[in-house]
């Protein structure tokens, strides 16, 4: 596949002429903050970002999103999304977070939903410029990516570099009028960036292998730190909504009024909440604060990488830490107190 470089100037009339011809969807500034939303103009996406207030996520998986419409006696109707954008500015800790979804919605009965918006979408991925107060993607590996996306940025100063990985990718890439082949010179910067990062983004350092977690979770069910973190949580599911790796969901049917049409819907759902493990009767097999907050950091450090092949489901972004009042949610802190106490084996 090719590398292109592109002046900005020349980037910029690329994204405005883009934006007159798909629905285009960039991360823009909200006040002091960053997040994405519908582009109007080149002029408004920032790709100097820090991390975005929600993952990206949420544009394969929406919060909420209706599944099934039906009505009594004329059947049921799936209902899909399958309109195609363009998603620009990804950072490569939520672009694995991404190709981790995609693995765990194919597993089994393939989540067709989901697919139908991740397969009519293009992903323009972009390394970090400016790491955030609480990144640690150094730390999970995912400071810097390899594959998923269908095109790749990198900031050299005064072009961006634009990999193309795939054929989306390479369709895109041929409609950016005055893009150069990229030289030896380009790509030298393009890996100076990316040594930089994969060394840098880790404001939170962890203190043994991330391959190590699972085996470290498994001697530390018992440990005290379950507790006493637990004792200051909020219950309120925060760290949840904003994790890119989260995927729990709720479902329930909403009948109309007249009682012959209704909906089916999915919601995002959290483990920290109270009621997420609430089954028929009553019964709550982790009614208490101190299980679920156990489950979360179990969740992302063991029981995931049991269904995909190891691959830690944490990417460092850091939103938990920023997302979190009491200031009790980052898991690297949790999982350098089990090395601490526990040892690596």
């Amino acid at each position: 596949m090719s590398i292109k470089k592109l002046k900005k100037d020349i980037f910029v009339h690329f994204i405005d002429n883009l934006i007159r011809t798909v629905k285009v969807i960039g991360v823009q500034a909200k006040g002091e903050r960053f997040d994405y939303g519908l582009l109007a103009s080149a002029k408004d996406l920032r790709l100097d970002y820090d991390v975005t207030l929600q993952p990206p996520k949420k544009y394969f998986l929406p919060p909420v999103e209706t599944l099934v419409t039906y009505e009594v006696g004329d059947g049921y109707s799936s209902q899909y999304d399958c309109e195609q954008f363009v998603l620009i500015g990804v950072h490569p800790y939520d672009m694995v977070a991404i190709n981790q979804l995609d693995e765990l919605f194919r597993q089994d009965n393939v989540d067709s939903h989901y697919f139908a918006r991740r397969d009519n979408a293009t992903i323009v991925a972009c390394d970090v410029v400016n790491p955030s107060k609480n990144v640690f993607a150094s730390s999970m590996g995912t400071a810097t990516v390899k594959n998923g996306y269908d095109v790749l940025l990198t900031d050299i100063g005064d072009s961006y570099l634009a990999e193309a990985a795939t054929e989306k990718g390479e369709n895109l890439l041929a409609k950016a009028a005055g893009a150069e082949e990229a030289n030896k010179e380009d790509l030298n910067k393009r890996q100076q960036v990316w040594d930089k990062n994969e060394a840098g983004l880790n404001k939170h350092q962890l203190q043994c292998k991330v391959t190590d977690l699972p085996r470290l979770l498994g001697r530390a069910y018992n440990h005290p730190v379950w507790e006493e973190k637990a004792k200051t949580c909020f219950n309120c599911g925060s760290c949840n909504m904003v994790c890119p790796t989260c995927y729990c969901f709720d479902i329930q049917d909403d009948v109309g009024w007249d009682f012959i049409t209704g909906k089916r819907q999915r919601a995002w759902d959290g483990c920290l909440l109270d009621g997420f493990t609430k089954v028929a009767g009553g019964h709550e097999f982790r009614k208490k604060r101190a299980d679920r907050f156990r489950h979360r950091l179990y969740r992302k450090g063991k029981y995931v990488p049991e269904k995909i092949g190891g691959q830690i489901a944490c990417v460092g972004c850091g939103r938990c830490i920023d997302a979190c009042l009491p200031d009790i949610a980052n898991p690297v802190n949790v999982y350098n107190r089990l090395v601490a106490d526990l040892g690596v084996k």
